[in-house]
């Protein structure tokens, strides 16, 4: 199931809207084939791995991280292969958590005189599929918010300064993040201070980039954004107020970004009808990059389901320099949010802390 595991992880980034699966097949205590479902369309990893093991399949063990699938979808039902592949015995991390699946392929197999063990390395396994369980759970995405601050809790100085806060090994770490996600989303504080590129650089290999999300309430992004210029890696979608002006609309779609409108208040559009609108679009994992304000209104909207925060040895001080979290914050220390989960890391000179403000709702079986 570790290979299984192992397997499925090789495609990070790359299955969305479905999950990440791998699967081993062995015989007589041989691996006799394996494979992983590399692209949403393509064959799932039961099919691949049921090809590469040819009649050796007949009496083997399955080993997969997920329940086989029993419906039709863009390719045929798993369950079906692997019974007509004579497979004895199957042995699934976790219950898929689609409601099309949901014990019926379990249910199926066992049905056809297949032996069906669940929840081996169950819980590695909803960690590894926590997009796909929160779309399911949830018909949401996954929202990620990740932070860069200095010991003191500072994202730049009083001047703005804030290249580099954190190490090299740190900002490479991000990069594998947003291989992996389907956006990036930041407010339009942070084009109209840093104008990045927001794609994704890692050496040697072939990047994923994310679609870029730009809340920007007015549309005061500047036409010359570095972020409009990446028409061949991934979307750019500007997130504007009702308000926003038709002609500056007409722009903007005119230099190939995406323009969508969402009700808010006057001067902020509302993060969670963003969020539903950014999944209605196919739009299954976010990665929220912005400064303190942009992490206050997430937080305060109840968007995000988990914090990755990068914390570098250093201490800036200052009254003036902004806090790694803004807006009015709360008041009674229990209203505060406390993280689920968490688990730290060294990444270079820095330290990075991982945690679920909401863990995804799937249990292994």
């Amino acid at each position: 199931m570790s290979r299984a595991l192992e397997l499925a992880a090789r495609a990070r980034g790359r299955t969305s809207p479905n999950p990440m699966v791998g699967a081993v097949i062995v015989r007589e205590e041989a691996v006799v084939g394996e494979g992983f479902h590399a692209r949403a369309g393509e064959p799932h990893a039961e099919v691949v791995a049921l090809a590469a093991a040819g009649a050796a399949a007949n009496g083997a063990d399955l080993y997969v991280n997920l329940e086989p699938c029993s419906h039709h979808g863009r390719t045929p039902p798993c369950t079906d292969a692997i019974i007509q592949a004579g497979i004895a015995r199957v042995f699934a991390a976790m219950r898929d958590p689609n409601p099309k699946v949901d014990g019926r392929g379990i249910a199926q197999l066992r049905a056809a005189g297949v032996k069906v063990q669940v929840g081996l390395l169950g819980s590695e396994s909803v960690r590894l599929n926590e997009v796909y369980c929160t779309n399911m759970t949830t018909g949401l995405p996954q929202v990620t918010l990740k932070i860069g601050m200095s010991l003191d809790g500072k994202t730049a100085t009083r001047t703005g300064d804030a290249r580099w806060i954190t190490g090299e090994a740190s900002r490479k770490r991000v990069h594998e993040m947003r291989d992996g996600v389907d956006a990036i989303l930041v407010g339009i504080g942070t084009i109209l201070a840093d104008d990045p590129d927001l794609t994704t650089r890692l050496a040697g290999v072939d990047c994923h980039h994310p679609d870029r999300i730009v809340i920007d309430s007015h549309l005061r992004i500047p036409s010359r954004a570095r972020v409009l210029a990446h028409r061949n890696r991934g979307r750019t979608i500007l997130v504007a107020g009702p308000h926003a002006s038709e002609s500056r609309v007409r722009e903007l779609r005119g230099l190939g970004a995406e323009v969508i409108l969402v009700d808010g208040g006057e001067r902020r559009v509302d993060l969670r009808l963003v969020i539903e609108r950014l999944f209605a679009m196919g739009i299954t994992s976010v990665l929220i990059e912005g400064g303190s304000e942009i992490a206050a209104s997430s937080l305060e909207a109840g968007i995000v389901d988990k914090l990755v925060v990068f914390i570098a040895p250093l201490l800036i001080g200052g009254r003036e320099a902004p806090p790694v979290i803004g807006g009015r914050g709360v008041g009674p220390l229990a209203e505060a949010s406390r993280l689920r989960a968490v688990r730290w890391d060294a990444v270079g000179e820095d330290i990075m802390v991982e945690g679920y403000v909401r863990e995804p709702a799937c249990s292994p079986a």
